[in-house]
Formats: structure tokens, C-alpha cells, sequence
């Protein structure tokens, strides 16, 4: 499992664990009516390698089925093993400590709460640790191309959370999940590959699931927007999930993003092209393409060169989180706002002889009409950022976009370039 920053960075860092807390929510919201054995297929000899012979039936009962219906190649056989909590946290602890090192953390905490969106003292680091052991009841590590499930999960979740990883061991064998996640690629790019990855896990086994409740055929790409229906279910269980449910909104919103916009963007694919994976040329390059289901919407990528002053951090927004930003501030009725976002950058900037950071964010638009209404509609949120904030319509290698500045930038010398298409 590769830990990495997410969405505050936060889609990188849940990115690896593919369960998760909407994993674990979808299979919660069946697995009580769901019962199972019975109409398993025969085990596929030799698929399953597992210390532990219960997990070994199980996953090669079901993994035949996993790929048929993920429309995929099984390959060589996947391994399954159970870990404890206390493995997993003290994994955890390793992996932020590796990946989200204290000043990375703080920093990107800061730039967040400079644009409102998370509260100045989060201790991001706690949280993440909190929200992962609260929810984790399994995960695929593509590092070691193992499965591993908690030793703690009851019996009737246990072939629920198996359809869910073995869907991903399936997609491990035929691309290099770590490489379509990689941080590198930016934190947008990731998150949208994220959501095809988990959004075909999760349309695999409930599929599988609804199945199996119903007794007859179910084929969800002929369900209308069925990742719209996945979110109000899962929030309505948010309350068995208390560390979720008292994280901020962008950290809910973003978590719970690869598995309701995730399923609906596959599903979107499914209905339109048939049974196919969602990688290739189908892979999403950006947020925005899993929400608008428009693989040929590519966004730019904006950089921002500053002078004067030490860029502690960087970093994308990306579409999602324009949108979150938003409505955190305007309220959901101002959605719109966010539409025909181009690509964006924020940075984090560090200036000599002050005690507070600088923050620096550029948006690009698709139009002069989409730059001119946010514009408009979010200038009020200026006040609310904090003094000296300013918000202004500008150019980034012609296309329009908007300056958003939070801090004493009077010392700085600010320049923003497309770098290249995403």
C-alpha cells in the first residue's frame, strides 16, 4: 500500500487504501441483506494463495467472477492474507511519517485554511491517522501485489470487502496502479485516476451484490445515475463513522468522491462503450472529466513563478475542489460558479521579514464568460480572507483566468505560464 499526500493532498493519501470509508459504507449498505455462500463458482485452482485457508476459498470462489465482470485478464494468482488494527496503524504511522512529513502537513494545512476551507489548527497528520483506522477494513498494496483484510471484520462483510480488492488485484495485473496514482502527476490528475480505479470496484461488487439480494441479472449500467444515488445513502451512514463525519467538509466531500462520482463516471463508460475498463485512453486525466463523464475536456497546466519570497508548498485545486470551495463559502446554489474551470495552481509562499505566508492561486478558464462569472460571484469571499486580499481577472498565455492573492504580496514579483495540455 503506498500512502501518499491526498486531498489536502487528500485523494493521494486515501488513494492506496481501496477500501476505505465509502468501501466500507457501499458493502455495509448490503451485506445485511445479502446473505452469503450459494451460487459461488467453482474455485478457479491455484488463483488464491493465502495462509489462511477460509480467505483462500472464499477469494477463489469469487475471483473468476471479479474478472469477468470487471472485464479483465486474471493473470497469476493474487495473494490474501488478514492483518490486525494494530499492524495497520502502526503501518499507517510509517507511511505518514514517510509521505506527509510535519512541514509538509502544515504547510499544505495552512494554504488550506487560507482559502477557508479547513480550520487554522488542524493537525492534518491526526486526522488522517484517525479517518484511516476508523475506516480501513481492507486494502490492496500494489508494492507487495497483496490483498490483506482485517482480522477484525465480521463474517457476513468479509465477501463484500473481497469482491471490492479483488477487483483491484485484477487491475493491478493489467496496469500499474502506483503509477497511475503517483503524486508526481499532481494531486488532480491522481484523484481522478483514483476515481476510475475505485469507481470500477465499487460497480463490480455491487453488482455482484444486488445479484445476489435479488436473485436475478443486474446489470448497473442501465441504473440512471447510480453514483448520484450511492452519495445521500452513504451520508446517511456517516454516523456510524464519527471521525468522517467530523472532518471538514472537503475532506468528506473529497474521500467520498472516488466512490459515488467514481462509480457514476464507470457506469457512464459502461453504458456508452460497453463492459471496459477504465484505463487507456479511457482513463480520466482531471476531476472535472469524472464529473462532466468529457474524456475529451483536458485542462491546462498553470505554473505560478514567484520573486522575492520561498515557495513552501504547491499544489492543484483541480475541479472538485473549485467546487467545494465554493460552496463552502456561497452555499451549494452557487455550484455554477465553478463550471468551466481550465486548470489551476496554488503556492504557498514564504516572505523575508514577515511572520505569515503568502497565498497564491491562479485559475484558468475555459472562457472569458466562465472567468467573468466567478469573478463576479466569488468577490465577496475576498473579505472573509483575510486583509489585503484581492481578486482580479487576468490572462495566463491568453487564456483567461483569475489572480486570487491572500497575504502582503508587495514584495513579490508574480508570473503565471501554461506549462503544457495535460
Amino acid at each position: 500500500m503506498k500512502v501518499r499526500q491526498g486531498t489536502l493532498r487528500l485523494r493521494r493519501l486515501f488513494a492506496p487504501v481501496r477500501t476505505g470509508v465509502a468501501g466500507a459504507m457501499s458493502f455495509a449498505l448490503l451485506t445485511g441483506l445479502v446473505a452469503c455462500g450459494g451460487g459461488a463458482q467453482e474455485p478457479f485452482d491455484g488463483a488464491v494463495v493465502s495462509s489462511d485457508p477460509e480467505l483462500r476459498r472464499l477469494a477463489g470462489e469469487l475471483l473468476p467472477d471479479v474478472a469477468e465482470r470487471a472485464g479483465l485478464e486474471l493473470r497469476e494468482p493474487v495473494r490474501v492474507e488478514r492483518r490486525t488494527r494494530g499492524e495497520l496503524e502502526g503501518y499507517l504511522r510509517a507511511k505518514l511519517d514517510e509521505e506527509l512529513p510535519p512541514d509538509e502537513a502544515q504547510a499544505t494545512g495552512r494554504a488550506y485554511a487560507m482559502l477557508g476551507l479547513v480550520e487554522e489548527d488542524l493537525d492534518l497528520r491526526a486526522l488522517l491517522l484517525d479517518l484511516y483506522t476508523e475506516q480501513v477494513a481492507g486494502f490492496y498494496e500494489p508494492d507487495s501485489t497483496a490483498l490483506f483484510v482485517m482480522d477484525d471484520q465480521p463474517p457476513d462483510a468479509l465477501e463484500a470487502l473481497l469482491l471490492h480488492e479483488l477487483v483491484h488485484a485484477v487491475q493491478d495485473q493489467t496496469v500499474d496502479l502506483d503509477e497511475l496514482t503517483d503524486g508526481d502527476l499532481g494531486n488532480d490528475r491522481a484523484a481522478a485516476a483514483h476515481a476510475a480505479i475505485e469507481g470500477h470496484a465499487t460497480l463490480v461488487m455491487l453488482e455482484f451484490m444486488m445479484e445476489r439480494m435479488t436473485g436475478r441479472a443486474v446489470d448497473l449500467a442501465e441504473v440512471p445515475d447510480f453514483g448520484e444515488q450511492l452519495l445521500p445513502a452513504i451520508r446517511g451512514m456517516q454516523d456510524q463513522f464519527p471521525a468522517l463525519g467530523s472532518a471538514p467538509e472537503v475532506i468528506q466531500r473529497s474521500l467520498l468522491f472516488p466512490y459515488t462520482q467514481g462509480a457514476g463516471f464507470v457506469q457512464h463508460l459502461w453504458a456508452s462503450e460497453g463492459r471496459v475498463p477504465p484505463f487507456g485512453s479511457r482513463l480520466p486525466t482531471s476531476t472535472e472529466q469524472v464529473l462532466e463523464r468529457d474524456l475529451d475536456d483536458a485542462p491546462v497546466e498553470v505554473t505560478i513563478d514567484v520573486e522575492g519570497g520561498t515557495v513552501l508548498h504547491d499544489g492543484v485545486l483541480g475541479r472538485l475542489e473549485v467546487g467545494i470551495l465554493v460552496e463552502t463559502h456561497l452555499g451549494s446554489e452557487a455550484s455554477e460558479l465553478a463550471h468551466g474551470w481550465g486548470g489551476d495552481r496554488y503556492v504557498l509562499v514564504d516572505v523575508p521579514g514577515s511572520d505569515d505566508p503568502v497565498l497564491v492561486w491562479a485559475v484558468a478558464w475555459d472562457s472569458e464568460a466562465a472567468r467573468d462569472r466567478f469573478l463576479t460571484g466569488f468577490n465577496p469571499v475576498r473579505d472573509h480572507l483575510g486583509p489585503g486580499a484581492r481578486l482580479e481577472a487576468t490572462a495566463v498565455s491568453e487564456q483567461p483566468a483569475v489572480l486570487l492573492v491572500v497575504g502582503d504580496a508587495s514584495s513579490l514579483d508574480v508570473s503565471l505560464r501554461i506549462q503544457s495540455e495535460r
